[in-house]
């Protein structure tokens, strides 16, 4: 089955296959169809299962082929990164038409986004917040809006947006067509479908073989020490085959801490977490995308917007704190399809939690195996080769410091560099100072002091009196073995100072 065989239009059709996208998937299958008539639906199918083609094809169809210039189509997201996403594959699929999307989030500025909504973007794609925030300054129109997405709703209750998402149904029309996408479907969000929708159709996509879980999702729990999960990630991240990862942690502060470990032990590391700006955060995403960054560490918040059909694996560095979270974490991987990995580590105060998630999804492992760095069971587990360290070779430390320090010497101008190697000469021993203070000592204790200078011309020659030989030694003395060396040339460097 082809998207055309669903009734999608050539166009759309055709800028799908520009990047390779020319199958659905079951949600897809499923919901097109219903949602091309203007039926409300419902759509409930893991993370990863292409649920943004399944609101979006039928979304920029229903508003034609060249829509007027306006708010017409409404799409809000939980999350920064899911907004800048989605609005990545809606720009893909109207890639042949004029229809234009704005992404409206927080953590930017107003000015770019306000432009955009100014010169007549048909379709918008939001965050709760900064979406009332424009309509609330009536600079975002919401009144001629036809289409309203609801995308993981589920996390949108999570994060507390439930009375933002009804405030904006009170700023839409009442008579509009609604679809609500989620993994999960809570309580609430079922209450907030039935008052907000008319008569939805609830989609429930799934494989007949397909448990709880994924079934292209290989699912490994360990018992972790918290001192040796650094050492364990270094040798999962060495293993064979492995592509890009995703590294959830619980606190900004762990995701901070684990990206400037990995990158000391070599490897090409990228966080994304609160206590980054959201320029910050984009450039890491995007170099992750491309390619540049293939380890990425992550907190939840940023989870619903990795997106990336290539992660190979996933790995908790701390377990979630319940089986819907799990679910999101391990749906990066295995996406479009595609086989995935997705390891946790359980410490020893959250194995309470892991007894709730492993009866909730069914795993069957009520006891995760305890494993540190050294277990051979670690290694046939992830296909790691037998004798891997964790550490790249060639990755250093103290290489990496003293290549930094290299690095901002050579930032300096040609003058400055050369004046801190004169300093540093004149700390270490060999220095004009010290000769004139040692030779001004001796002339107290002599009827007959020489001058400074030739005392640094006999020193230098060779020729030197005893009582030069004595100031060496009460040197060699004073300043232990490596002193001495620094003492023995300070003839010659007081002679080059001159």
């Amino acid at each position: 089955m082809t998207f055309a065989d669903l009734s999608i239009e050539q166009d759309i059709v055709d800028a799908l296959a520009t990047k390779g996208i020319s199958e659905p998937f079951p949600i897809q299958q499923q919901t097109i169809p219903l949602a091309l008539t203007g039926q409300d639906i419902i759509g409930q199918a893991k993370t990863g299962t292409g649920k943004t083609f399944g609101f979006g094809l039928p979304l920029i169809q229903r508003l034609g082929a060249d829509p007027e210039p306006g708010v017409k189509a409404l799409v809000v997201v939980p999350t920064r990164e899911l907004a800048v996403q989605v609005t990545e594959d809606l720009e893909l699929a109207t890639s042949n038409r004029p229809t234009t999307i704005v992404s409206i989030y927080g953590g930017k500025a107003y000015e770019g986004q306000i432009e955009q909504l100014k010169a007549g973007a048909q379709i918008v794609v939001g965050t709760p917040g900064r979406l009332i925030d424009l309509q609330r300054q009536r600079l975002l129109d919401l009144s001629h809006v036809q289409e309203v997405v609801l995308d993981e709703a589920d996390r949108m209750l999570d994060l507390g947006f439930l009375s933002d998402i009804e405030r904006i149904f009170q700023a839409v029309p009442a008579v509009r067509h609604t679809m609500l996408f989620s993994a999960t479907m809570p309580a609430p969000i079922v209450a907030l479908a039935r008052r907000f929708m008319s008569r939805p159709v609830h989609i429930r996509a799934t494989d007949p073989d397909e448990g709880l879980t994924q079934a292209n999702i290989k699912h490994v729990i360990y018992r972790a020490h918290s001192l040796d999960k650094d050492e364990v990630i270094a040798r999962i991240l060495q293993a064979e085959g492995r592509g890009k990862t995703v590294i959830f942690t619980r606190t900004k502060r762990a995701a901070a801490k684990l990206v400037e470990e990995l990158k000391d032990r070599g490897f090409n590391a990228a966080a994304v977490h609160g206590d980054l700006n959201q320029e910050q955060r984009e450039r890491a995403m995007a170099a992750f995308k491309a390619g540049k960054r293939d380890v990425l560490i992550a907190t939840d918040v940023a989870a619903r917007g990795i997106d990336v059909d290539d992660v190979t694996h996933v790995i908790n560095h701390t377990i979630p704190d319940d089986p819907d979270t799990y679910l999101h974490r391990a749906g990066r991987t295995g996406r479009a399809g595609k086989t995935g990995i997705a390891v946790t580590f359980v410490d020893w105060d959250d194995l309470h939690k892991w007894t709730l998630i492993d009866k909730a999804l069914e795993f069957g492992i009520p006891e995760p195996v305890e494993t540190y760095s050294s277990s051979p069971h670690l290694f046939t587990d992830l296909d790691i080769p037998a004798g891997t360290k964790g550490r790249l070779p060639g990755a250093s430390s103290h290489a990496a410091a003293a290549g930094s320090g290299e690095q901002r010497r050579s930032d300096k101008p040609a003058g400055e560099r050369s004046g801190s190697r004169s300093r540093s000469r004149t700390r270490t021993g060999g220095t004009q100072q010290s000769a004139p203070r040692a030779t001004s000592s001796d002339a107290r204790s002599s009827a007959a002091p020489a001058p400074t200078t030739e005392a640094s011309q006999s020193a230098g020659d060779g020729t030197s009196t005893d009582g030069a030989a004595k100031r060496r030694r009460r040197r060699r003395r004073r300043s232990g073995g490596a002193g001495s060396e620094a003492t023995a040339s300070a003839p010659q460097a007081a002679g080059e100072g001159e």
